[in-house]
């Protein structure tokens, strides 16, 4: 199954003052940047057909992978100075660059690059800038067995700050933390079908349009999931994923401690 990624967003929050034009999902979170731990989840079960929907900064994403290292992050032989592979990262994968806008909203960027689905009833679609341990092939035949449109991962509020029940005279009565109500937000990981595209204007947005009417139509699935789930929305957030990925605490690696799976698409 064909995976989009949308990576071309400006990312201003990950700025932290730095004029730079890397985008975001080029952050790096230990020696990779976040798409690739994002592309290698998805690898790990079997899906390596990424579409990658570029904007800003497109040629810091293109300069990775055109001169991609893979002694970074595999065991490697020096013989007679030359590296000899003991494992590899991204041989099987197939990567195709579409550059879809500077501007051009989440939607937008969706039309743009279906051309490049080849007609495939279902495929994936993620922002490329949120990590999860999420079990994808459950989260996938959950939605073949529907007939939804569209499916998206749904996780509980991450704000950190607290509701607030108040009177007429002004007084608090309760306080309770965004977290702990029964609330769900957009998670970023999505699975699709081609009915998405009837509901995406040109210039439109995935989301508000296409899942939106979709849900009127009573034909959104939603994946709740409460295990490891992490933005990446600002300069601290990424910090905090490189910070963990240092001490060796990173769940989203699924590929480190568990056998690959074999795409059933």
């Amino acid at each position: 199954m064909k995976v989009v990624l949308f990576c071309g967003g400006y990312g201003m929050r990950m700025r932290n003052g730095d004029a730079s034009d890397v985008p975001k999902p080029m952050a790096m979170v230990g020696p990779r940047p976040l798409i690739w731990h994002v592309m290698r989840y998805y690898a790990h079960f079997g899906h390596t057909e990424f579409i990658l929907c570029l904007g800003y900064g497109a040629h810091h994403i293109k300069e990775f992978f055109l001169n991609y290292q893979e002694t970074v992050s595999n065991d490697f032989v020096l013989r007679n100075g030359k590296a000899e592979l003991l494992s590899t990262d991204i041989a099987d994968w197939s990567i195709s660059f579409v550059q879809t806008g500077l501007e051009s909203a989440i939607g937008e960027r969706l039309r743009r690059v279906r051309p490049h689905l080849d007609g495939d009833e279902m495929f994936l679609a993620n922002y490329a800038d949120v990590l999860t341990d999420a079990p994808l092939p459950e989260m996938i035949d959950r939605f073949k067995n529907s007939d939804a449109g569209a499916s998206m991962m749904v996780v509980p509020p991450q704000s950190s700050f607290h509701c607030v029940e108040m009177g007429e005279d002004g007084r608090i009565g309760a306080l309770t933390p965004v977290s702990e109500m029964p609330l769900w937000e957009n998670g970023g990981y999505f699975v699709l079908r081609q009915e998405v595209f009837d509901h995406i204007p040109e210039g439109g947005d995935l989301v508000a349009d296409g899942c939106g009417e979709l849900a009127k139509q009573g034909k959104l699935l939603a994946y709740p999931y409460r295990g490891f789930w992490k933005p990446t929305d600002t300069v601290k957030e990424r910090v905090q994923l490189d910070d963990a990925y240092a001490h060796g605490d990173r769940p989203w690696a699924r590929w480190e401690r568990e056998p690959a799976t074999a795409s059933t698409a």
